[in-house]
Parts: structure tokens; sequence; C-alpha cells
């Protein structure tokens, strides 16, 4: 074996390292079982994944790209806290970018977008019926980032991805406050944005996306402000 050829297997074998540590990482985070604040020590990762450091580092910076870590002044790395603050901006702006995203869709939308949102819908619906929370996010995910891509409007798309991803740890609490056992009539709202925009029908794609919007940021609200303080007996 050449010395190129060395090359390339340990290239390969340290890129297939960093995407172990960055999926594994990444859905701990999303899944809430490393919290908010939770420091992620290079040291320790490098222990737990029996890798040198190099690609805990460079997975560290994907995560980081991902605004899920950030990285301190003294040079340590802990899971990015949600912002609570602004989840009010956070929640006008991700509703505003459902309904204009759908709306362009049922304008623009081609058989085959029809098609591929069709498949990720089915899939959605799979990973539903099997309670698999990290599935829904990711499948959920990708099916509106695949609407906005059938709207046509590659910014309204781009802001759209950014809020879908910012957004994946407040979607956990959505699934958790069912218990992860979504109520089938939420999973169907998909299927009538589907047909909605099968049917070029913009007004009511943006009345469904809407509610749609307001169902989600509804429930997790009322999941964050849930009183779940214990009745204790002195």
């Amino acid at each position: 074996m050449s010395s190129s050829d060395i090359e390339q297997l340990a290239e390969r074998r340290r890129g297939s390292g960093v995407s172990t540590v960055y999926e594994k990482l990444r859905n701990e985070i999303i899944d809430l079982t490393l919290a908010p604040g939770t420091p992620l020590e290079e040291k320790q990762l490098s222990e737990r994944f029996q890798m040198s450091r190099t690609p805990i580092r460079e997975a560290l910076l994907k995560l980081a790209a991902d605004g899920l870590v950030v990285t301190l002044t003294n040079r340590s790395t802990v899971v990015s806290h949600i912002d609570l603050l602004s989840l009010s901006a956070y929640f006008d702006a991700l509703t505003l970018m459902y309904r204009v995203n759908t709306r362009l869709a049922a304008e623009n939308a081609t058989a085959e977008d029809l098609e591929i949102m069709e498949a990720l819908q089915a899939e959605y619906a799979a990973a539903v019926e099997s309670g698999d929370a990290l599935k829904m996010i990711t499948v959920n995910r990708d099916f509106h980032v695949a609407m906005a891509e059938a709207g046509k409007n590659k910014y309204y798309r781009d802001l759209f991805v950014r809020l879908l991803d910012e957004g994946r740890r407040l979607l956990r609490l959505y699934y958790t406050s069912f218990n992860d056992q979504l109520p089938r009539e939420y999973s169907d709202q998909h299927e009538d944005q589907i047909q909605a925009i099968r049917n070029r029908d913009v007004e009511l794609a943006d009345k469904l996306a809407k509610a749609h919007a307001d169902q989600i940021v509804i429930q997790i609200q009322r999941y964050i402000s849930e009183d779940k303080r214990q009745d204790i007996t002195l």
C-alpha cells in the first residue's frame, strides 16, 4: 500500500470518527439527554469514544455551527442554552415562515415536489406510529424543508431551515408533552397541507399552515409553563 493510500485510509477513518461523535452528541443534545449548559470536555469525550482529540474537536466545531454548543471565553465548550426570553420573537418568525413557504408551495410545487413531500410524510407517520421522537424531529424538519424547496424562494427556504434547526430541542419538548405518542390528528395535518398544495389552494394552505404552527406553539408554551411542583406535606 502506497503512502498516498495510507493517507486516504486515515482520512476516511478520521471522517468516520467525526461523523460518529457528531451524530451521537447531536442526538443527545436534541433529545435533552445532554441538558443546556452541560460541559463537553475534549479529554472526557476522547476517552468515551476511544478516539484522539482531533475528531472530537472537529465534531464540536460542527455542533457549534448548528448552534447546539458554544465555546466560552475560557475555551471550554458547553451545550448551548435555550433562549426562553426570545421565544415570542422566535415563534413569530417560525409561524410566518410556515405560512409563507406553504403559500408559495401551493403556487409553485411540481409533481416531483409533491412526491417528495408525500414520501417524507409517510416516513413521518411511521415514526409517529413507533413513538420515535428523534426520528419525528428529523423527518418533520425534512418535510418542511421540502415544502420550502417547493416554494422556490431560496431566501425564505434558508430562513426556515435556520428556524427549524434552531427549534429542534423545543420540538423535543413538544413530543415529550405527549409522552412521544403524538395524536393522529396532528400527524394528519401534514397530509391536509399536501392536499391543499396539490389543489393550488393558496388561502387554504395558508390557513392550515397557521393552524399547524399555532397548535405546536401553544402546546410548547403550555408544557413549559405547566406547574410541576410537588405538593409535599411537611
